[in-house]
């Protein structure tokens, strides 16, 4: 199975699912800025897993979850995730 890194980044409209999502992202990535996280040498089930808790608290209307996926030569920005079909990497 791949390895990879990841950037997870969001904005969150409330402060009560904030403060729930950023506790849920830190067991697992590294806060690298305020709602900027790095999660390091993860497959893609594993961040999919994350992503599934993750898409019970947040509100689809209101709030913004980017996934990152980090090529070897750097950050390719076309591997972000669609939040309307979160479980597939495009």
């Amino acid at each position: 199975m791949r390895r990879y890194d990841f950037i997870i980044a969001y904005d969150i409209a409330d402060v009560k699912r904030l403060k729930k999502i950023a506790k849920l992202i830190e067991k697992d990535a590294l806060r690298i800025q305020y709602s900027i996280y790095f999660y390091h040498d993860s497959t893609q089930e594993e961040v999919t897993k994350l992503l599934e808790k993750v898409c019970r608290i947040y509100d689809e209307k209101r709030d913004d979850i980017r996934v990152y996926k980090i090529k070897n030569r750097g950050l390719h920005l076309g591997c972000a995730i669609d939040l309307d079909n979160p479980f597939e990497f495009i």
